[in-house]
């Protein structure tokens, strides 16, 4: 099987050619490649796929390393841009791609620089979904003898942000297992814990489910700005700065879509036996 290994800003995904349908891949040969010691190594999965939609470029397909299927991955798609520049699948700079569950709008800019229109933030719990009996401006659950409080929101795949003072002196794997694995989130969760530095600036860093923490997440990165943004606490446009580096994210509020511009790179092609 041949494959070609990317990241965006340390996220690294293999992104596979199955225009032709050659693979399905069951949950433990995943599981097997995702392994960093074993395999080859990576966050996700990326598969390309033909769309039965003559105004759709190319659908994408998304698994996690534990051998989930997902809906929505801020940056494999700019990965995904970049891989179809790259091996000449398409030439020109504005791409339309479906997912699990929405359309995604790319565009390549100058520099490996991509942008991509994420669509319109949900905030309805159900939508997320979130188990609750009552719409709120915050949540909270009660973990290790204290209140956590947070906000969900949908970029196509679930994400709930807790503000915290310090990223870096936060238990991450610890809360983002609890929250993750949280009865309340039927579809489990991604955990995005955001440090605001000022009206234009925050970091973040995230608890992706089914993968644990990566140096860089694009929907989670989205997700935090969205919040900020709705609580009136960050302006329109956020440069969100993750452990792998910065994405920035533009969004108007209300009904508008958010867009999301940030760097993506190749690694190698290479092939493995399965």
């Amino acid at each position: 099987m041949k494959f070609t290994k990317m990241h965006a800003l340390g996220n690294d995904f293999i992104i596979i050619n199955n225009i032709k349908r050659n693979f399905f891949f069951e949950k433990k040969i995943i599981q097997k490649l995702s392994n960093r010691y074993l395999g080859i190594g990576f966050d996700q999965l990326l598969l390309v796929e033909l769309s039965s939609n003559k105004n759709i470029d190319f659908h994408y397909r998304i698994f996690n390393a534990d051998g989930n299927e997902v809906e929505q991955c801020g940056n494999g798609a700019r990965c995904l841009a970049l891989y179809l520049r790259i091996k000449k699948l398409i030439l020109k700079n504005e791409i339309c791609v479906s997912t699990k569950n929405r359309l995604l709008y790319l565009k390549l800019l100058n520099n490996n620089i991509i942008s991509v229109n994420m669509g319109i933030p949900l905030f309805n719990p159900k939508e997320i979904p979130f188990i609750t009996n009552s719409i709120k401006n915050t949540y909270k659950l009660f973990f290790q003898n204290k209140y956590i409080y947070f906000n969900v929101v949908s970029l196509g795949n679930p994400h709930c942000v807790i503000q915290v003072k310090d990223v870096s002196n936060t238990a991450v794997s610890l809360i983002g297992t609890f929250f993750e694995n949280y009865k309340l989130f039927p579809k489990k969760i991604n955990v995005g814990f955001m440090q605001y530095l000022n009206v234009n600036n925050i970091k973040i860093r995230v608890f992706e489910r089914g993968v644990g923490e990566t140096k860089s997440c694009g929907s989670g990165a989205c997700a935090a700005a969205a919040i900020g943004i709705k609580k009136n606490i960050l302006l329109n446009k956020v440069f969100v700065h993750l452990p792998g580096g910065k994405i920035t994210v533009f969004w108007k509020g209300n009904n508008n879509k958010l867009y999301m511009e940030g760097s993506a790179s190749y690694v190698y092609d290479g092939k493995i036996i399965l």
